[in-house]
């Protein structure tokens, strides 16, 4: 797990968007809808509590079972340890049931971040005993941190970024804006409002930031909610293409048309699960996302 060591210059924005939308694709076609819809409700912030007066190893074993059983991993066992290392923490992935976690020796003195650490090292458990990862270590590290905010755990990753004029942390690989994003989607998809668990300011501003831009995926065309200007832009498109068959789309849009034997057609991402929907091009229909059953209202 990427360690955000105090002082380190944090990465704001959304440069790893298009990863963060393949894993949660992957996680909705590897679970389905049905087996996402399982983790309805977040981890709520009492079982990650953890106090200075609380004993750090039975503390730490409490949160580790809390989210073992969370993430509805009954029959792992997490054994927790602390020593002085380069990262936040890691984990050894075994065929099980047990697992050791190693935590970095400065969780000793902040334990109020310790389960989101906990958090991510033990989705990966998830991750492996479900066979679902990327290729490459950074590429994996996002789908951890993205499945583990969409399943319900990762607001305490993001509450762990704090951010002041002496110092700063932040844990995980996603961008604090990135895990808004993902919380957000989630918060949408569940209809639940992770900010009145933030304890960091500049968390909650960063779940601000990302949502605006999960709300955006709501409002691009074909969807009907899109605004004026991308009606307006869908539409010249649409013509080009009609008056000019074959010809490559736009990356800067999220649509693409494909002319056929069946005429014009569209694809876009659903915007819950990013999935590519493919309709033909006639008007106004109500579509249902086949992966995540989503329904969605267009303008084609």
């Amino acid at each position: 797990m990427s360690n955000g060591s105090p002082g380190a210059p944090v990465v704001h924005g959304f440069p790893h968007l298009g990863t963060v939308r393949s894993a949660i694709t992957a996680l909705y076609r590897r679970l389905s809808p049905d087996g996402v819809h399982t983790y309805g409700t977040s981890l709520v912030p009492a079982d990650a509590a953890f106090s200075d007066a609380d004993d750090l190893h039975l503390g730490a074993q409490r949160v580790a079972r809390a989210l073992v059983q969370h993430l509805r991993l009954p029959d792992a066992r997490m054994i927790v340890g602390f020593r002085t290392m380069e990262h936040a923490a890691s984990v050894e992935l075994t065929a099980g049931p047990e697992y050791f976690i190693e935590l970095n020796d400065r969780f000793r003195t902040h334990r109020r971040d310790i389960g989101a650490a906990l958090a991510h090292e033990i989705t990966h458990v998830l991750l492996h005993r479900l066979d679902l990862e990327f290729p490459g270590t950074r590429d994996n590290e996002i789908l951890t941190d993205t499945v583990t905010a969409y399943l319900g755990a990762g607001w305490l990753l993001l509450d762990a970024f704090r951010e002041d004029a002496t110092s700063r942390q932040k844990l995980g690989y996603l961008t604090p804006e990135e895990f808004g994003y993902v919380l957000a989607k989630r918060a949408l998809a569940f209809d639940e409002d992770p900010s009145p668990w933030f304890t960091s300011p500049q968390a909650y501003t960063a779940y601000t930031k990302g949502r605006a831009q999960a709300l955006h995926d709501l409002r691009r065309p074909p969807l009907t909610a899109a605004g004026w200007a991308g009606r307006r832009r869908y539409a010249k498109d649409r013509r080009y293409t009609l008056d000019h068959p074959g010809t490559a789309a736009d990356p800067g849009v999220p649509y693409a048309f494909e002319s056929g034997g069946e005429g014009l057609r569209v694809s876009f991402p659903c915007p819950t699960c990013h999935q590519r929907i493919r309709l033909p091009v006639r008007g106004r229909v109500v579509a249902r996302c086949g992966l995540c059953r989503t329904r969605l209202e267009c303008d084609t």
